[in-house]
């Protein structure tokens, strides 16, 4: 028998080592057979899953695709249940070959959504690993690694919803177009299907609606700008954010050079080129409430959290608080409010202060050339129709009455412990020189008086009474705080005067009331906050004063005659802005003028707030018979002689019903006491006197 001799170190090298071979083979063997056994299973195994393979992508090349997801007409509705709106994407897709499509875009699309295209087999196992790489780096989906041919499948058979069965199919699918479909194909219907924003689906209709230009025109500037949209149409869209769409469109022309696709200088001057647009209302131009239309899209996806893509194409419907006959009527009201030729712009809005419910919205004159919302600019200042929320709060706190007085005159107000100074000014310096009472205050607008108010009760008050009438703006506790110098939107001074109206209680104004999927399930419904910002009987008595806002003298006093029910409200002018906010108890509602550039506002200009407001308020409410403000408890109406501020006798020769807050009417006395008109309690009959005033309105009204 042979014998393997081993030699080693050591104190016994010198000694042979002899292990037989079959002790070796003894030793081996097991492990060899176990070996064996373990390849045989495994080749049995990978020849199963070959096999398993084979027959599954056997069967998913004979199986047909599905028929893509139909898209469904969504719709937006008044609050009479009359469309006022569709979202469809059927109606702004037209499918083009690939070659009437620009190579420009095919190329950005490419560079920036899937470089290897046509080098994958419809999953770029190299870019997942890089996106996972990223992500884990970050700690977050910092990117993600959907090929075109993912992304067609998604958009094409699935939903967006996250979940693994919506993936397990996406990868069926995915694999599917692969195989039945060859690259160009995939592109093809890749660029006639995906969503560039605003209701724009596929390159033609998108470069129809963004440049007015057929997809074989487009530049490389307008390519790179259009393949950046798909990505976050409400992010990259030029009409929504210019700045972001033109970061994109810079990097996904720096992409094709790092490519190789262009030149570095082709990048560069194709990225400082300026584009051209064409205006985003004119599909829209023709239709009502254009604004109002794209606030509510805005809260919708923005705020309720919409799907964009299910919004246009799900079947949804938007049931809206717009009031159709209130609408036209604002739309009429600022069109015939400002000639034609004119550069001036104008906002109006107008709330159910009952409700909260926007019933009217006008943005601007010119939806067409221009689609910024000026309801909810918060760049304009108030002036003097921010003085309401002061004397509110100084009612409030008991700082003022009606017949509180202060001396109409030129004043320095000193503040900040005595550092500062403030010197207010009327309107064209015009002053009383005398003692005047809230109600002459409110009427003529007189800043003196209301400094004055603002001293007494203190800025930061007034500020908190602001923001619990859900004013959010910037102010800041000064003086001028009194005067409106701080900007404010139409849309929140709508909702503070709308407290008033509703007797103090605020409620949040809402525009959209309820939004149906198309199986009629109810994915959102409304349900406005609404709290008690004052009592009802200190609402009642600012509301009386502003009355006579509207009065003989009172700075609105040229359009009373337009107006044929109780109505209250307040002017405010600067010298860039013209403002009515009012309300009646159906309607508040806050009309500004002006021009987007802070152009000084001339005479003739500033004067066209008042005659929107009163035009719109009679039309929206022309069905409507006059109606009172509601009287609450703890209203007094007393008789007061105007120039001591006393209960008014019987020598008194200027007798003026004026209302309190009951325990806060005056008690002394003018002339002789025997004569006073007033009820056991002190107070004058108010709902009779009301009631009279209000059949001389009705008269009115029926009379027109």
């Amino acid at each position: 028998m042979k014998r393997f001799v081993f030699r080693h170190g050591g104190k016994n090298s010198g000694r042979k080592l002899r292990i037989p071979i079959t002790i070796l083979l003894e030793r081996w063997l097991p492990l060899l057979k176990r070996l064996q056994r373990w390849l045989l299973y495994t080749g049995a195994a990978l020849l199963l899953l070959f096999v398993a393979a084979f027959c599954f992508l056997y069967y998913l090349r004979v199986q047909a695709l599905p028929a893509s997801a139909i898209s469904q007409t969504s719709q937006m509705l008044d609050a009479q249940g009359h469309v006022i709106d569709t979202f469809h994407a059927g109606e702004n897709r037209q499918s083009v070959p690939l070659k009437e499509i620009s190579p420009y875009l095919l190329e950005s699309t490419l560079a920036i959504e899937d470089q290897r295209f046509y080098d994958h087999l419809g999953f770029d196992l190299k870019g997942m690993a890089r996106a996972a790489f990223v992500n884990v780096e970050h700690l977050s989906r910092k990117q993600g690694a959907s090929t075109l041919t993912q992304q067609l499948a998604r958009n094409l058979y699935l939903t967006h919803e996250r979940t693994w069965s919506r993936k397990l199919k996406e990868a069926m699918y995915t694999i599917q177009l692969e195989m039945h479909y060859s690259k160009d194909e995939i592109l093809a219907l890749y660029l006639n299907e995906i969503y560039y924003g605003h209701g724009a689906y596929g390159a033609e209709a998108a470069s129809e609606l963004y440049y007015g230009k057929h997809a074989s025109e487009l530049t490389l500037a307008e390519s790179a700008m259009l393949a950046g949209i798909p990505k976050g149409p409400k992010y990259y869209s030029p009409y929504m954010d210019m700045k972001n769409a033109k970061d994109r469109q810079r990097t996904i022309l720096q992409t094709m050079a790092d490519q190789g696709i262009i030149q570095q200088t082709d990048a560069k001057t194709a990225g400082a080129e300026l584009l051209k647009f064409i205006p985003l209302g004119t599909s829209k131009s023709s239709g009502s409430a254009p604004y109002f239309r794209d606030y509510v899209r805005y809260i919708a996806v923005d705020k309720l959290g919409i799907d964009e893509r299910k919004l246009s194409e799900g079947g949804i419907r938007i049931f809206t608080t717009l009031d159709p006959a209130a609408q036209h009527a604002a739309e009429e009201a600022v069109a015939n409010g400002i000639p034609e030729d004119s550069q001036q712009q104008a906002a109006l809005v107008s709330v159910d202060p009952r409700t909260g419910y926007i019933k009217a919205m006008v943005g601007g004159r010119e939806y067409k050339t221009n689609q910024y919302n000026r309801v909810f600019a918060k760049t304009r200042q108030p002036g003097s129709s921010f003085k309401p929320i002061l004397y509110l709060t100084a009612l409030q706190q008991g700082v003022l009455t009606p017949v509180s007085k202060f001396k109409s005159a030129p004043t320095i107000f000193t503040y900040d412990e005595g550092r500062k100074t403030y010197s207010p000014s009327n309107y064209n310096s015009k002053y009383v020189g005398d003692y005047i009472d809230l109600r002459q205050a409110i009427a003529s607008s007189d800043n003196i008086y209301a400094v004055n108010s603002i001293m007494a009760v203190g800025p930061e008050k007034v500020i908190d009474m602001a923001r619990r009438l859900g004013i959010e703006s910037p102010m800041k506790p000064v003086p001028s705080l009194a005067l409106g110098t701080f900007p404010i939107s139409p849309m929140e001074m709508a909702s503070a005067f709308g407290t008033l109206a509703n007797g103090g209680v605020r409620i949040e104004p809402t525009a959209i009331l309820r939004i149906e999927d198309s199986k009629g399930e109810v994915l959102y419904e409304a349900k406005p906050a609404s709290y008690t910002v004052v009592d009802a009987a200190h609402a009642y008595v600012l509301t009386s004063l502003m009355e006579s806002v509207f009065d003989t003298g009172g700075t609105a006093g040229r359009v009373s005659a337009m107006i044929k029910r109780p109505v209250a409200g307040k002017t405010g002018t600067t010298a860039t802005d013209a403002w009515l906010v009012g309300y009646t108890p159906e309607l508040a509602t806050a009309v500004w003028v002006g021009y987007d550039k802070d152009r000084k506002l001339s005479q003739t200009e500033a004067r066209r707030a008042a005659p929107i407001f009163a035009s719109y308020t009679e039309a929206a409410l022309s069905a409507i018979p006059p109606k009172i403000f509601p009287l609450p408890d703890g209203v007094v109406s007393v008789y007061i002689d105007p120039s001591s501020g006393k209960l008014a006798g019987k020598t008194c020769q200027n007798r003026r019903l004026e209302t309190f807050v009951s325990g806060t009417q005056p008690t002394e006395v003018c002339g002789v006491h025997g004569d006073i008109p007033v009820s056991p309690d002190g107070s004058a009959d108010a709902k009779s006197e009301q009631t009279k005033a209000w059949w001389k309105v009705f008269k009115r009204w029926w009379a027109n």
